[in-house]
This record gives C-alpha cells, structure tokens and sequence, in this order.
C-alpha cells in the first residue's frame, strides 16, 4: 500500500454534467485545472457533493478514470466509493485503485439500520480486500447513523489501511472526541472535519483540516485560513473566518446544495455547466439573485 498524507484544505470537487446528465470533460477538466492551481491539499471526488447518490455505478466508475486521468498526479486524489452493500463498496474500490486513486473515502452504509457490530464487519471487509488508504465517512444527519467513538478506535487498531475520517457531524465536540481517543493510539490517524466552518476548530484542537464544499468557490478563504493558522498569523485568520461566516450561507438556500456550488463557482468566474443531476433541478431566479448577494457579502463579487 502507498501511503497518502494529508493536511489542510481538501475540496469535495463537484461533478460537471451537461444538460442531459452525462459528464462534461471540459468542464470537469477546467474545475480541477482551477483548483490544482489554487494551493489546496488534495482533491476528493465522488462524494455527497460530487452528486454519487444520484449516478448510476457505471457512471461513478467513468467519472473517477477521467478526474483521477486529468489530475494527472498534480494534486493527491481520494474518490468516494461508498454504497448501502459491502460488495458494491469493494468492487467500486478496485476499480478506483486500479484507476489509479490515492485513497478512498467510504461513508457509512445507509438506508438499513445497523449495529455497530455490522459497521465493523463492513469495514474490515473493505479493509481486507483493497490495499490503498482507507478514509471512514461519517454523515449520520444523510445515512441515519453515526459511527461512534469506540467503533472508530477498533478500526483503527485492527485496519492499519484505514487510515483516517472526514466527520460530517454539526458538533465539533464529536470532532474533537476522534481526535483526542483515536490519535493517542495512532497519531498518524487522520482527522478531517466536513463542516467548513469547523476548519479552524479542528486544527486548533489537532486535527488535520476540512473537507469544505465552499473552497471550490473560494480556495482563498479556506486555504487562507489553513496557512495563517499554520503561520500564526491569527489576524488574518479571523479575517478570512468572518469571511467564511458569510459565505456559508449559501447552504440555506437548497436542501442539497450540488447546483448552489457550482452556480457559485460560475458566478466566481469559472465557465462552467451549472447543472445538476436529477432529482435536483436548476437554481431558481430568485435563488440566484440570494446567492450573488451572499458571494458579495463574502468579498466575492459575482464576475458573471
């Protein structure tokens, strides 16, 4: 296994479809040439921003060979591979790794309720049949159930693959439980928080950084946030936090905020395709002329 190492800001890469629903090439192309250009840590794709939840698993694996293809090894790439079945998980697994992927990230099974005792053996089958970095994903407010502490610090101790977790969990204590029980017995264990504007709590407390949906918009912020922490330069720290504040209200104006993210992307200068995958439909009007606001508010004015 090729060990990943990663700290600071990981975008979760939104994936650019036509207007039919197939992939844009060229639009994908250009969100990942932007980003790769924008100092962030590494690039995730696939995940619950990257719209998975509503592609067919032929799709998935189109998608992942072209994104992991054009990054081209500029920038570390994780590829969510997460689905309800621990078979349908590893066979998009294998395919991620032999694409090429650096690791992959493996949310919690949904829809069946499971004990804990389940989520175990669902990710030491993982853990047994791929031979890549693993990251637990952790989003119990979607898949109906949390991954608990004692169940993270087990994994860790048995799987030396899995070697870190995204938490999506609007509490930061919870964050900062993984990272006080589970770093004392991996240290390497890495712990990334998915709520953007719990970035600058989780590296006070001593974990690794976000996952944040909004520094595809504005890697700037997030990642500004990041190296002046890193540079203690608190000053500009909480400049860009109370920047962060602002823009994080985009995610009130849609449930499932996939054509939020990528309209703000358009808006931010960036000529892409800003439409979603059904069920999902396009921005309205109204909800446009909010999110322009926001961006403002952000110091991000709309360029388009």
């Amino acid at each position: 296994m090729k060990p990943v190492r990663l700290r600071g800001v990981i975008p979760p890469v939104p994936t650019i479809v036509d207007q039919n629903g197939n992939l844009d090439r060229d639009g994908m192309g250009k969100v990942i040439d932007k980003l790769v250009q924008s100092n962030v840590s590494g690039l995730l794709f696939l995940g619950s921003g990257g719209e998975f939840c509503h592609m067919t698993n032929s799709m998935r694996k189109e998608v992942a060979e072209f994104v992991i293809a054009h990054t081209n090894r500029r920038l570390p790439v994780l590829v969510c591979v997460g689905a309800p079945g621990t078979a349908e998980v590893i066979d998009l697994g294998r395919h991620a790794q032999a694409a090429g992927a650096d690791g992959v990230l493996v949310i919690n099974p949904y829809y069946a309720l499971l004990s804990q005792e389940h989520l175990y053996h669902h990710y030491t089958k993982i853990s047994e049949s791929l031979d890549l970095p693993i990251f637990l994903y952790n989003f119990p407010a979607l898949t109906g159930q949390d991954i608990n502490i004692p169940l993270i610090l087990s994994l860790a101790r048995d799987c030396k693959n899995i070697v870190g977790i995204k938490d999506t969990v609007d509490n930061i204590s919870h964050t900062r439980q993984i990272i006080t029980a589970v770093k004392a017995e991996r240290p390497d264990f890495m712990v990334f928080s998915g709520f953007d504007e719990y970035l600058l709590d989780n590296l006070i407390l001593g974990g690794e950084g976000a996952i944040p949906a909004t520094s595809n918009i504005a890697p700037e912020i997030c990642g500004g946030i990041y190296r002046a922490f890193e540079a203690r330069n608190f000053e500009e720290v909480i400049t860009l936090q109370r920047r962060l504040a602002q823009l994080v209200q985009i995610y009130g104006l849609e449930p499932a905020h996939f054509g939020v993210i990528k309209e703000a992307m358009r808006m931010t200068g960036l000529a892409i395709s800003t439409a979603p995958l059904s069920p999902i439909t396009p921005l309205s009007e109204d909800k446009k002329k909010a999110l322009a606001g926001i961006l403002a508010r952000s110091g991000l004015p709309p360029k388009i």
